[in-house]
Formats: C-alpha cells, structure tokens, sequence
C-alpha cells in the first residue's frame, strides 16, 4: 500500500479545473495515451473532520429536487467527496486527465443514513485499472466513516477514451430507437438549473457551464451532469429506501440542455428496491438506468 496523503482542508474544485484543463495541453499535459503497462495510483487522500454546510445542502436539494432535512440526501456523500477525487484525479500520478474522462458508472453503498451534523471522514483511492472496449477504465473509491464506522462507500467508475486491444471485439446489436411508453414523471432541466447544481457541488466541469466551453471538448452544447440525474432520479422515491441500500447507476447518453425527459421508476418489492430510468422522450434511449437494492 502506498502512503496517505492528509489535506489540511477540502481543495477548491475551481483551482483544480484549472489544472486538469491545463493537463490536456500538449507538451505540458498528461501523455493523450495512457500507456499499456500504466497503473492505478498508490497514494490515498483523506480529509478529516468535514462538516455539511446546510446552505450548500439547501442550495443541492433545491438544484436536485431531493429532501432537505436532518439526514443527507442518499447522493449528497458523493458531493462531499468530490474535492478529494478531484485532487487524487489531478494528481501527477493519475494515469489520464481528470477533464475530457467520462463518468461511466457510479455506486452509492449506504450502511445507515448520515445526520447533517456528523463529522465524517473521508479516504479516496483508486484502483482496477484495466481495458475496455471504448479505452481504459478505472474506479475511483471514497470511504465515509463517522468516527471507525463506515457509513458510505462511493465507487465513479471512469472511462479515458482510447483504443485498446479489446476495441476490436464485436459489438452487439444497436438498439432500434422506439417511441417510450408512457413517464411516470417528467424532468425538466436547463443551463440555470445545471448552473445551480455546479454551484451547490463544486463541480465546475466546462462542459456543464455553457455552449462554448461543451463544444471545445466535442458536444454540440452544455450536458447536465451525471451525477444531477442519478440524484433527480432517485429524489422521488428517497423517503421509502431503507436504511441500508446500494444505489448503481450506469449513465447512457448525455442530457443536452435544454430539456424534457421521461422518468421511469418501478418497485420491485415492499423492501425499497427500485429500477429507474431516465429516457429520451422522443427515440426512448437510455440517459440513466439504475437500481436500488436494500442491503
């Protein structure tokens, strides 16, 4: 294992941009390839002492839709983490650039809801480096605990896009587009909201914050973040989750701002076991598709 490295205080997510934006430019920049015998990073961060800042919870729950209350949101933990991914992300260390990646997946594991004024201390690490068709995969993990007591782990899963040696392999067939059934609710989001959301969770990525900086890294206008939708997602069902519950979240494609898109969510059983999806309103395909699971 290697060392562990103590922050003084969360790192400012802006400052840090600025530095994975500057890591995409040749010569000064991280290598565009991550090279085949790379590895996931030795070194942890961890933060200590974090407190909830309730204006800031407020101002999430506002953006999301979530509750707001005395315990937190089941997405906010991955909010209080993000500073210290961010800092591992952009770390001489970390094999590729922390903008420009793509968030794949995302697993909240929840032992027992978290009171607003808890201390918690937060680990992050990554690891599992590996291939995948579209380029190389690698988890970043945070450990929550309140005192020695675990109550979250939070696993992204990112994506640098790349060819590999499994890029060759065959795909299976592409969807046929199809008109979606009926929502059980519908989600309506633009730049003002995402925006909002930016400011409430630190991440500033350009490719949320308007048209011109989203068209420089390749979309034809700003995306709402990943992580908005899975809370969005789940915000409608929250209060009948049971204590303890995995939350997968498998992103599909982005949402362009401005936009309407339908909202799936069916129960499985009486234990708080969901399926949700968030669908194109016209074509049907996939935004976000995820499960909660009790345990």
């Amino acid at each position: 294992m290697g060392k562990t490295i103590t922050l003084p205080s969360a790192p400012g997510t802006a400052e840090l941009y600025g530095k994975a934006v500057t890591a995409l430019l040749p010569g000064i920049g991280k290598p565009p390839r991550v090279p085949a015998d790379a590895t996931a990073p030795e070194t942890r961060y961890r933060l200590d002492g974090v407190r909830v800042d309730s204006t800031a919870l407020q101002a999430y729950c506002h953006a999301t839709g979530q509750r707001f209350g005395g315990t937190l949101p089941l997405t906010y933990p991955f909010v209080l983490q993000f500073p210290v991914v961010m800092k591992l992300m952009t770390s001489d260390e970390f094999p590729f650039g922390a903008v420009g990646s793509v968030h794949m997946t995302n697993t909240i594991e929840r032992t027992r809801p978290i009171e607003v004024g808890e201390p918690l201390d937060i680990v992050t690490h990554a690891q599992n480096l590996r291939e995948h068709r579209k380029g190389i995969l690698i988890d970043v993990v945070s450990e929550i605990r309140v005192g020695s007591e675990l109550v979250t782990t939070q696993t992204a899963t990112f994506l640098k896009q790349q060819r590999t040696s499994l890029s060759d392999e065959p795909r299976g067939p592409e969807p046929k587009s199809k008109t979606p059934p009926p929502p059980d609710a519908i989600l309506a989001v633009d730049l003002k909201r995402i925006r909002e959301y930016a400011a409430a969770s630190g991440d500033r990525n350009p490719i949320h914050m308007g048209n011109l900086p989203a068209k420089a890294f390749g979309f034809p206008k700003a995306i709402a973040h990943g992580m908005w939708s899975a809370a969005a997602a789940v915000a409608n069902v929250e209060a009948q989750l049971p204590d303890a519950v995995t939350y997968d979240v498998k992103f599909g494609k982005p949402i362009l701002l401005p936009a309407k898109v339908n909202l799936y969510t069916r129960r499985i059983d009486g234990k708080g076991n969901f399926d949700i999806a968030i669908r194109d309103r016209r074509k049907g395909f996939p935004h976000l598709t995820a499960t909660t699971r009790e345990g």
